[in-house]
């Protein structure tokens, strides 16, 4: 069996084929039509298999059968068998997730949890970043001190938000970080307090909306480990401690 051939198998299988009915199904299409002894000649599925293959691929509307002596297979066309795969695929993929979908209403009306999630290396929490900026409807505390921290999509995502008129502060001792926001509409940008001074373990720091937080520290080999939570009271109380300096208070306050 070719490389080509090999990787055609696999994805059968991925849309729900066994090995054998794969083998068979392009099997008779390299042959138009067949019998067990051909269709065992040029695959490695035993003839004695192949009947009940046969059969298997005829309930799938796979192939038909010709009841004749010996009896003859011969598959349906590429274009009904893409359909016939197409239509189990949807079946099963709406099947899969409607059940996934009441459970999670089950459990929603059974049990609140406060949800606390942990993000490991550097491109995780760059995505988990962007993901809760972009996510902003009023408001963004966005902070660090290392100028590598503010990704180009973070960077953009930022902007993006000011743009459509959510209010942006944007703490860091770092110039070059203030100096990338200073002279942008809607950003405010701010220096941490005095006593921030030594710190060198504090990655970053995101709170959105009141209602998102993620904080994150460098590990001692210079990755990144983050925490985040929404909607919690967790979050909750932690923004809250983190807004109660004069300088990240909300400006209606």
């Amino acid at each position: 069996m070719t490389d080509d051939e090999s990787e055609a198998v696999d994805a059968f299988e991925r849309l729900g084929l066994t090995s054998y009915e794969a083998k068979v199904f392009i099997a008779l299409h390299r042959l138009g039509s067949g019998t067990a002894r051909d269709v065992a000649n040029v695959t490695d599925v035993p003839r004695s298999q192949v009947y009940s293959v046969a059969e298997s691929l005829e309930e799938r509307s796979l192939l038909e059968v010709q009841q004749s002596s010996p009896i003859r297979y011969r598959p349906v066309s590429i274009e009904e068998a893409r359909n016939t795969l197409e239509q189990r695929f949807e079946r099963e993929r709406e099947r899969a997730f409607d059940y996934v979908e009441g459970v999670k209403e089950e459990s929603s009306t059974e049990e609140t949890q406060e949800d606390l999630w942990t993000v490991r290396s550097r491109d995780r929490v760059d995505s988990r970043v962007v993901d809760l900026l972009s996510q902003a409807e009023n408001r963004i505390i966005f902070g660090t001190r290392l100028p590598t921290f503010v990704t180009e999509s973070i960077e953009r995502t930022i902007r993006e938000r000011a743009a459509d008129g959510v209010s942006v502060l944007v703490i860091s001792r770092t110039d070059e970080i203030r100096d990338q926001f200073d002279a942008i509409d809607g950003i405010t940008t701010e220096t941490p307090p005095d006593f921030r001074e030594g710190d060198q373990r504090s990655g970053r720091v995101v709170v959105v909306d009141g209602e998102s937080i993620l904080l994150s520290v460098v590990d001692d080999d210079g990755s990144e480990t983050a925490i985040w939570s929404s909607d919690s009271l967790f979050a909750s109380v932690l923004i809250q401690l983190i807004e109660a300096s004069d300088q990240l208070r909300p400006e209606s306050d």
